[in-house]
């Protein structure tokens, strides 16, 4: 499984760099989507597994053709709709719609190559679903993506498998987004029915206004205090296990014998911290740290040649250096005050990451 969770984040590397060079939907195709369900495991040269221009008749109309479909003992069971890298998805749903109905298939997929979305029909049988159940972007993988994903390999496809927790994820997704909207801009409903909850006097317009940046603050402050309960709870689970790696691995002594590389409690709060950033992205278990007499080094796997940040903690500035450039005039410079603080900067840290796995 690690190795296809590779594959995948080496495609979306690999797009990355051809999305500009791509204009039309054959070239779509042909470079970044065909590869994603050939790493799926489908033979998708093969007519009678991964069957391109698919006949899916549509009532009175005839020969209407989907781009592809997946076959099983020649029959459907899951229909491909392709459309340029550029388009946007929103305004083609209703085509494959249309394909959904007049198969045997029980799932269909939307894609540009960079956006999936995968369909079924959990409101009423045998008619699609007008919103997927799992979206993702290639280019911007998370770890829940890639299991997902995985369920749709030729080796692990089990219909009811996945019909099964179709629905928890559709919904566990649609309640994911909309909290995260609440809690960056809260809409008069949202605000309105915690106010019903907290406030006994009479729920006025002006009411509403003075409670709303009271509700986004106290919002974003239970989810920081959430961070800082698990960072603390990982800093006393792990600070034994760090310490030891540092005896063990990484402490030094200089030329002379008089001067000695010190960790302090500070560098490893913030390894922890950026551990625990990273976690939705890969195992915390690759990541280690290495101290020097000048900064305090993060890398991937224990590998110098991977290093992800360095961090400096100075008299008056604490700062990272990422390892996103070149040569050290183009890297990443982000200062901050308190090694949570780091917590705030995981997508950053991400896109550090993404260039060595």
């Amino acid at each position: 499984m690690e190795k296809f969770h590779e594959q995948l984040h080496g495609l979306g590397k690999r797009i990355e760099q051809l999305k500009d060079s791509i204009s039309t939907e054959e070239a779509t195709k042909t470079a970044i989507i065909m590869p994603f369900f050939q790493m799926l495991g489908y033979d998708v040269f093969n007519p009678l597994e991964f069957s391109p221009e698919f006949i899916a008749d549509v009532g009175i109309k005839k020969g209407e053709k989907v781009d592809y479909a997946i076959l099983n003992e020649g029959k459907p069971v899951i229909l491909i709709e392709c459309k340029s890298i550029n388009a946007p998805l929103t305004k083609h749903d209703s085509q494959l719609f249309r394909y959904f109905g007049t198969t045997t298939a029980k799932f269909s997929i939307l894609t540009n190559g960079i956006e999936y979305k995968f369909f079924t029909d959990l409101v009423e049988p045998n008619k699609m679903d007008t919103s997927p159940f799992f979206t993702f972007n290639i280019l911007d993988l998370k770890e829940p993506h890639l299991q997902e994903i995985a369920k749709f390999r030729k080796d692990a496809f089990d219909v009811d498998n996945i019909t099964s927790t179709a629905s928890e994820l559709k919904y566990l997704n649609a309640l994911k987004t909309y909290l995260n909207t609440q809690f960056n801009l809260p809409s008069d409903p949202f605000v309105k029915f915690l106010v019903n909850e907290i406030y006994d006097g009479v729920k006025t317009k002006s009411t509403l206004e003075k409670f709303t940046p009271i509700i986004q603050k106290g919002l974003k402050q239970i989810i920081n205090e959430m961070v800082s309960q698990k960072l603390n709870a990982a800093l006393k689970s792990t600070g034994d296990k760090i310490e030891e790696q540092f005896v063990t691995e990484v402490a030094i002594t200089t030329a002379d014998g008089k001067e000695t590389i010190v960790t302090t409690n500070e560098e490893l709060e913030a390894y922890s911290v950026v551990r625990v950033a990273l976690k939705e992205f890969v195992d915390p278990e690759r990541i280690y740290y290495r101290d020097n007499k000048s900064y305090f080094n993060i890398l991937l796997d224990d590998n110098i040649r991977k290093w992800l940040m360095r961090i400096y903690f100075e008299k008056n500035r604490n700062y990272i250096v990422l390892n996103d450039g070149t040569g050290d005039a183009a890297k990443t410079i982000i200062e901050f005050n308190r090694p949570i603080d780091l917590f705030d900067h995981k997508e950053s840290f991400n896109k550090v990451l993404t260039t060595f796995l």
